[in-house]
């Protein structure tokens, strides 16, 4: 099996596709699956249903808020003492605010910068170090198709994607021939409880109509955390999307401007 005896990491694994992909991960051989999330109970429960039906995988739950530095880089010294290692990090936790930034508090820019981009880094950095030492190991970030494309009303959202985009594109150059790498796995609107939370009032529906199911994008972090590639797409003919943007962005940019602000209105 394509995990058989790993290590794997996932955050944002109490719901959607993070907890799809930990589900997913054991199912494929992965000995052990640390379960990354704030919310305990839905991890202990996810945990549980997990030693029911992959139980040759242990899977070990850990409440840690990735926006919070001190808890993470304690969550990894806690994982690499008990485990020694970590062969593949999901980074997927992330969230949303559907607002226009002048309806945008500060607070709320701050909070999901601190989740969607901070949080990736600090898990990086938290286990970047001994995947370096033991020339091993596989990072891959969930982003989204916001990473390549700006909409309005999810501006701090967008940008945090963009971001991710830029540092993994940065450091999947900085690996070259260390026997370590990273993917980003970029898929348009997913089906999952990140469009049922009250920031977006509702008015999700517009978005999620063509929105992929969870375990679309989970196939796809399988692919990327055993490939070379710096960025999968989901669906892979996104990529003419991100092309077309890039290619004739005077074309492109106009419609997605007059589609998104109809959205915030």
């Amino acid at each position: 099996m394509k995990f058989a005896g790993k290590v794997v990491v996932v955050t944002g694994a109490s719901s959607g596709i993070g907890r799809q992909a930990a589900v997913d991960f054991a199912k494929r051989g992965a000995e052990r699956v640390i379960l990354v999330s704030r919310s305990e109970p839905k991890l202990s429960q996810l945990a549980g249903e997990m030693a029911g039906t992959s139980p040759g995988c242990d899977a070990v739950p850990y409440a840690c808020d990735v926006s919070d530095k001190a808890q993470v880089l304690r969550m990894g010294r806690d994982v690499l003492d008990r485990f020694g290692r970590v062969d593949v990090l999901v980074n997927n936790a992330g969230f949303a605010v559907f607002k226009s930034v002048n309806c945008l508090s500060i607070e709320e820019i701050e909070s999901m910068t601190a989740t969607n981009y901070h949080g990736m880094v600090y898990c990086t950095k938290a286990f970047l170090d001994s995947m370096l030492a033991r020339r091993s190991g596989h990072i891959v970030n969930v982003a989204s198709l916001a990473a390549s494309f700006g909409v309005a009303g999810l501006a701090p959202y967008c940008a945090t994607k963009f971001a991710m985009l830029g540092f993994s594109e940065s450091l999947h150059h900085e690996l070259a021939g260390t026997g370590v790498r990273v993917t980003v796995v970029s898929p348009i609107a997913v089906r999952t409880n990140f469009f049922n939370n009250e920031p977006f009032g509702g008015r999700a529906a517009n978005y999620t109509g063509s929105a992929l199911d969870p375990k679309t994008v989970s196939r796809a972090v399988m692919a990327a955390a055993n490939s070379p590639r710096l960025e999968i797409t989901v669906p892979f003919y996104a990529r003419g999307a991100v092309w077309f943007k890039h290619t004739l962005p005077y074309v492109v940019q106009p419609i997605v401007g007059a589609v998104s602000r109809r959205q915030v209105r």
